[in-house]
């Protein structure tokens, strides 16, 4: 079963969870325009912000949408996020970053879907290509298979269906949208690079991240120093060092999308390619589905 009819919406498209990008009024945008949304739970500061938008969303629109929660260890909220998100009966949850068993299992007993991540993908990528991981999990699995990266046109949404996904999920062609609260500098990077500009990176988070290669991370570099690699992988400050890490990445990244200096890391995947001009996300998904329209729907 394809993603649009398991949750009856109008195409299989998920705009994906960015963090410090997506917003309520992106959420809102994409219910309004045939598909389905998800923001990361770490976009909000508290738990009163998270249920907040949650309940927003929820009063605009009885569309389904979802969180995304990361899972390990580098995210000492999770426990709390995941027990609101079951509490609010979100409609799914995508996981990151760790074993999501116990995410699925809780998530299964109140009917929460829980939706592997293609090394197309912007931000946190998998190693596989696109059509290798569809393949591989069709041949192993039997449940429903949302691709994750590299979707910039609709010759990519087409091809991701053909090779067997039941929907996918889209973030880098969203960042530059003009309901994105992202800064004017970012969204004109997002026009000024392309797929030969995104390289990746172990200095944010601690995992490879995918970053627009501006001269501020040429000089940076892209691989952890030997400090943050003992951290990193000392069993006894493990826990720790993840948390360190992490939390120093996303300020990071978070001064970089509200407030450009010449720190900048700014996170994108090869799909940035396909951005050209800053659009609202109904023309981006109109454009993204025209293909699917005028073949899929009618065949």
């Amino acid at each position: 079963m394809t993603l649009d009819k398991l949750l009856g919406i109008d195409y299989p498209i998920i705009v994906a969870p960015m963090f410090l990008v997506s917003n309520t009024r992106m959420i809102k945008a994409a219910l309004q325009n045939g598909v389905t949304a998800a923001f990361p739970a770490l976009n909000y500061r508290t738990d009163k912000d998270l249920r907040s938008a949650i309940l927003e969303v929820k009063a605009f629109s009885n569309k389904p949408f979802g969180v995304n929660l990361i899972v390990n260890k580098s995210n000492p909220r999770y426990k709390d996020q995941l027990k609101t998100l079951l509490e609010l009966r979100v409609d799914y949850i995508i996981t990151s970053l760790g074993n999501p068993k116990e995410v699925i299992e809780k998530c299964r007993q109140v009917g929460i879907r829980v939706i592997a991540v293609n090394n197309r993908a912007g931000g946190h990528a998998g190693s596989l290509s696109p059509q290798a991981l569809i393949t591989l999990l069709k041949e192993n699995c039997s449940i429903p298979i949302i691709s994750a990266g590299g979707i910039g046109r609709e010759q990519d949404l087409a091809d991701a269906m053909a090779w067997g996904a039941a929907g996918v999920s889209i973030g880098t062609i969203f960042i530059a949208c003009a309901e994105s609260d992202v800064s004017p500098e970012y969204k004109q990077a997002m026009i000024d690079y392309g797929e030969e500009d995104i390289v990746m990176t172990t200095k944010l988070s601690g995992s490879a991240l995918t970053v627009i290669n501006t001269p501020y991370v040429q000089q940076l570099g892209t691989k952890a120093n030997a400090l943050e690699w003992i951290l990193h992988h000392n069993k006894a400050l493990k826990k720790y060092a993840k948390m360190l890490i992490a939390f120093r990445g996303m300020k990071a990244v978070e001064k970089a999308a509200f407030g450009a200096t010449y720190k900048t890391v700014w996170c994108a995947g090869p799909a940035i390619e396909h951005v050209k001009r800053i659009r609202p996300i109904g023309e981006i998904i109109q454009e993204l589905t025209k293909e699917y329209d005028q073949v899929v729907k009618k065949s």
